[in-house]
C-alpha cells in the first residue's frame, strides 16, 4: 500500500501556489458529536506528513503543507441510520459527490440512497490539500474504503456485544448486521442509537476488490442532479444573508497600472454606499449590485500606465528571456544525442508554440463574506480551501482557528479557482461595513484578472532509422510548464529539459497543467517522424512502445475509429495520438472536413479510448472524457488570450471563441475498465491529445504541418 506521502505527492508545476501551512484543524472529537448527534464514527489520526518543500528547489509549490496531527472526521453513521462521509474535496462538476457516496455505500454494506457527503468546509471537513491533479478519485477511493470498512468491523463489533458471541462470524448486509447462526439481525440505526462510539483508523484495513464491486462501477444517476438542471441549486452567487451588500472592486486599467490621482467625493455621497481604499485596494459595497456599481463609475481615477509585451511577440520573449540554465527545474538524459542522431537516417528539428488561454468557467469568482464576533465566514467556490482559509488568516492577522470556508458545489474551474481573490475582496468590505458581502466577478474580470494556462515554446530535435526506430530525441519546453513532458516512447538517446521564464501574465494551472502544450509538440513531431518514415502513424507509434497499457488505448482507439482509414472524399483527414499522464492512459482518433476554398475547418468524429484503472461510475467517467474533449477543441482550434500593452482585448465570449454547440462532433469514448489496478482519477488525461489528433488529420487532410495552437483560429487560409 502507498504511504501517505505517495497519496498527497505535489504535482511537478503550480504558478498561483503561495498559501501559508496547511496543519489545523478545528472540530475536536467531542464537537464532532454535537454538531451530528449521537452515533458511531471513525477518525483518523495522522502519522506521516509532507515535508517542506516537496518540489525542487525554488518550486513556489506547497510550502510545509502537512496533513494534520489532530483526530478528523472522516464517517458517521446516524440513529436515523444516515451515513455520512467527510472529505475536503469540492464538487465542481466532476461528479465526486456520486462517486464516493458509490465508494462509501458498497464498502459499508449500505443503500447508496443512505449515504450523504460532507464537501469542502474547513470546520468540519478533515485537511485536504486541494482539488486538482486528478487527485480526488486515487486518494479518497482507497481511503473511504478504509474509513468504511473500519466502520463495517465497529458495527459488528457491536453486534456481537449486544448478543454475546464472536464478531467473525456475523454479517454485515443492506445496512444491518445478522447472526446467520441464531438469524438476528439488527440495522446500522439500531446498533448507533444512543452510542457515541468512535474508532480510529487503522493503518492497514483490507477492503473490497473492484471485481466484488456491488455498487461502485455501476452507472448510478449523478447526486442532486435534478436541483442542477432545474437551477434549484445554490452557487455561491445565488447565496443570500440577512443584511448582505453587494461589493465591487476598482480594476486598473492594465496589468502594471499605477494610481496617480484618485476622488471617491461623490460615491461616498450616495446613500448605503461605503468606500474602501486600503492600498492599492479600492472598492465599494452598496445595498444593490447596480448601486455598487454606479458608486464605482463615480469615483474618479487616473493611472499611469507601462508599455508590456504584446501577444504577437510573446513567443519571441519567452524565448530570448529563459533563465540562466542553473536555474532549470527539470532535466533528463540519458544515452547520447550525438550518436543518436548520427545513426538517424531522417531527421526533424520544429519548433511548436502554444498560446495563453482562459479557464473561461461557467461560474466566474464569487465569495460571500460574514464577520460575527471577530470570526470570518465565506462562501466561496474555490479548489482549495484550507489555503484559502489560510490566506484569509494571514491578510487579516487572525487565527486560521477564526476562519471557516464553506464550497457549495461550484461551477467549473478546470484549474483556475486555487486563489482566494474574490474571498478577500469580500471579506475586506463586510469587515468595513459590518455587515455581510457579495462580490461577483463580472464575465470580463474573470478574463482579464484570472490567470491564465501559460504560453510556451517546444522545441523538438529527433532521429529515426530508415525502418522505424527512434534514435534520438531532444525536448526542450520554454515556460509552459513540466507535465507529461517525458516521452513515452522507447528511445536510447535523449534529453529532456524545462526552462523557467518569468511571468508576462498571470499564469497559472489549466486542467491537464503543462501535459497539453507537451503533448501536443510531441505527438505532431511522431506524426511527423511517421511520415517521413513512410509508416502508418498507428504503426510507427506500437514499433517504438513498450508500455502495454499505452499500446491497449491506441489498438482500443484504432479499433473503434477502424484505422487506417480510407478517404471517401476531397478535405477528409484522420489524425490519431496518444499519451500518458495521472496515471492514466489515453489514445484518439479525429476525423477533420477542410473545405479548401473557404478555409473552414470542420472536426467530424472523435474516438477517444481511456484507460484509468478500476471505474467508480462509468456514466459519470464517460461524462468527463467527453467534456473533455470537448473543452478541448476550443484549445485546439481557435483558443486564444489577446493582449497588448497590458490590456486584455478579447475579455467577452462575444470575442474570445469557445467551442459552440455547432462545434461539436460525433464522439465515443471508449472506456477501459482494469479491475486489475486501482483507480487514477479522470479529471485532466483526457484532454491531451486532442489537440494533437485533429493537427494531425489537418496535415493529412491538406498536407500542411500546423505547429501552433490554437490551429486554425481564423480558419485554414490565415494560418
Amino acid at each position: 500500500m502507498s504511504t501517505m506521502k505517495e497519496r498527497f505527492a505535489p504535482e511537478p508545476e503550480r504558478y498561483e501556489f503561495s498559501a501559508a501551512p496547511m496543519h489545523q484543524f478545528e472540530l475536536a472529537r467531542r464537537d464532532f458529536f454535537k454538531v451530528l448527534g449521537a452515533g458511531i464514527a471513525v477518525f483518523v489520526v495522522a502519522k506521516e506528513a509532507l515535508p517542506a518543500q516537496e518540489t525542487a528547489a525554488g518550486s513556489r509549490s506547497f510550502h510545509n503543507e502537512e496533513l494534520p496531527k489532530e483526530i478528523t472526521s472522516w464517517l458517521h453513521v446516524g440513529e436515523d441510520g444516515v451515513v455520512t462521509g467527510f472529505t475536503g474535496k469540492a464538487e465542481m462538476g466532476q461528479n465526486i459527490r456520486t462517486s464516493i457516496s458509490q465508494t462509501i455505500a458498497d464498502e459499508l454494506r449500505v443503500p447508496f440512497e443512505s449515504v450523504r457527503l460532507v464537501l469542502a468546509d474547513t470546520t468540519l471537513t478533515p485537511f485536504d490539500a486541494g482539488t486538482f491533479g486528478s487527485r480526488t478519485t486515487p486518494t479518497m477511493t482507497p481511503q473511504f474504503r478504509r474509513v468504511a470498512e473500519a466502520a463495517r468491523n465497529l458495527l459488528i463489533g457491536v453486534a456481537a456485544k449486544e448478543w454475546n458471541v464472536a464478531p467473525e462470524g456475523l454479517v454485515a448486509a443492506d445496512a444491518k448486521v445478522t447472526d446467520p447462526t441464531s438469524k438476528r439481525s439488527l440495522s446500522y440505526a439500531e446498533l448507533a442509537r444512543g452510542k457515541t462510539l468512535a474508532q480510529n483508523l487503522p493503518a492497514e484495513d483490507p477492503i473490497t476488490p473492484a471485481s466484488e464491486w456491488k455498487i461502485a462501477g455501476k452507472p448510478l444517476p449523478k447526486v442532486d442532479g435534478r436541483a442542477f438542471v432545474t437551477g434549484r441549486h445554490q452557487y455561491t452567487s445565488d447565496i443570500r444573508l440577512d443584511g448582505m451588500l453587494y461589493g465591487k472592486v476598482l480594476r486598473p486599467p492594465s496589468f502594471g497600472a499605477t494610481l496617480t490621482s484618485y476622488d471617491d467625493t461623490a460615491a461616498k455621497a450616495m446613500t448605503g454606499v461605503t468606500v474602501v481604499r486600503d492600498g492599492d485596494f479600492i472598492a465599494v459595497a452598496a445595498p444593490s449590485a447596480h448601486e455598487a456599481q454606479k458608486a464605482l463609475d463615480a469615483i474618479h481615477t487616473q493611472w499611469k500606465e507601462v508599455p508590456q509585451v504584446p501577444s504577437k511577440e510573446i513567443f519571441s520573449h519567452l524565448k530570448k528571456n529563459a533563465e540562466p540554465s542553473s536555474n532549470e527545474r527539470f532535466r533528463r538524459q540519458k544515452g547520447s544525442l550525438e550518436e543518436g542522431l548520427a545513426a538517424a537516417a531522417h531527421r526533424i528539428d520544429a519548433t511548436y508554440n502554444v498560446a495563453y488561454i482562459a479557464h473561461a468557467p461557467l461560474e466566474p469568482r464569487a465569495a460571500v463574506a460574514q464577520w460575527t464576533d471577530g470570526k470570518l465566514a465565506v462562501w466561496t467556490g474555490t479548489q482549495r480551501p484550507f489555503a484559502n482559509r489560510d490566506e484569509l488568516a494571514s491578510v487579516f492577522h487572525i487565527p486560521e482557528s477564526n476562519v471557516r470556508v464553506i464550497v457549495p458545489d461550484t461551477g467549473a474551474a478546470y484549474g483556475g479557482k486555487h486563489t482566494s481573490d474574490a474571498a478577500i475582496e469580500a471579506a475586506r468590505l463586510a469587515r468595513a461595513t459590518g455587515k455581510p458581502v457579495k462580490v461577483v466577478w463580472t464575465r470580463e474580470e474573470e478574463f482579464t484578472w484570472a490567470y491564465f494556462r501559460p504560453a510556451g515554446v517546444i522545441e523538438v530535435s529527433s532521429g529515426v532509422t530508415g525502418d522505424g526506430k527512434l534514435t534520438a530525441w531532444e525536448f526542450h519546453n520554454y515556460h509552459s510548464g513540466m507535465s507529461g513532458i517525458e516521452t513515452p516512447y522507447d528511445v536510447a538517446n535523449q534529453l529532456t529539459q524545462y526552462h523557467q521564464v518569468p511571468l508576462v501574465l498571470r499564469s497559472g494551472s489549466y486542467r491537464g497543467l503543462a501535459a497539453t502544450a507537451n503533448h501536443f509538440a510531441r505527438e505532431t513531431h511522431m506524426d511527423a517522424l511517421a511520415r517521413v518514415a513512410k509508416m502508418d502513424s498507428l504503426e510507427f507509434r506500437l514499433k517504438n512502445l513498450s508500455d502495454v497499457r499505452m499500446r491497449a488505448v491506441l489498438e482500443a482507439a484504432a479499433k473503434s475509429c477502424g484505422w487506417p482509414r480510407k478517404k471517401t472524399q476531397e478535405g477528409q483527414g484522420f489524425g490519431l495520438a496518444c499519451g500518458a499522464e495521472k496515471g492514466s492512459y489515453v489514445a484518439t482518433c479525429a476525423e477533420v472536413a477542410v473545405d479548401r476554398a473557404s478555409g473552414s475547418v470542420r472536426v467530424v468524429r472523435v474516438v477517444e479510448a481511456f484507460e484509468c484503472g478500476a471505474i467508480v461510475n462509468p456514466d459519470g467517467l464517460r461524462n468527463q472524457v467527453v467534456g473533455a474533449i470537448i473543452q478541448g477543441l476550443g484549445g485546439a482550434l481557435f483558443e486564444a488570450v489577446e493582449f497588448e500593452n497590458g490590456h486584455i482585448k478579447n475579455p467577452h465570449f462575444s470575442a474570445y471563441r469557445v467551442p459552440r454547440f455547432r462545434d461539436v462532433p460525433e464522439i465515443e469514448a471508449v472506456l477501459l475498465d482494469r479491475k486489475d489496478l486501482p483507480s487514477a482519477g479522470a479529471g485532466e488525461t483526457p484532454i491531451m491529445t486532442i489537440a494533437p489528433a485533429v493537427g494531425n488529420a489537418l496535415f493529412d487532410a491538406t498536407g500542411i504541418r500546423l505547429n501552433n495552437l490554437p490551429l486554425v483560429p481564423n480558419g485554414l487560409r490565415a494560418a
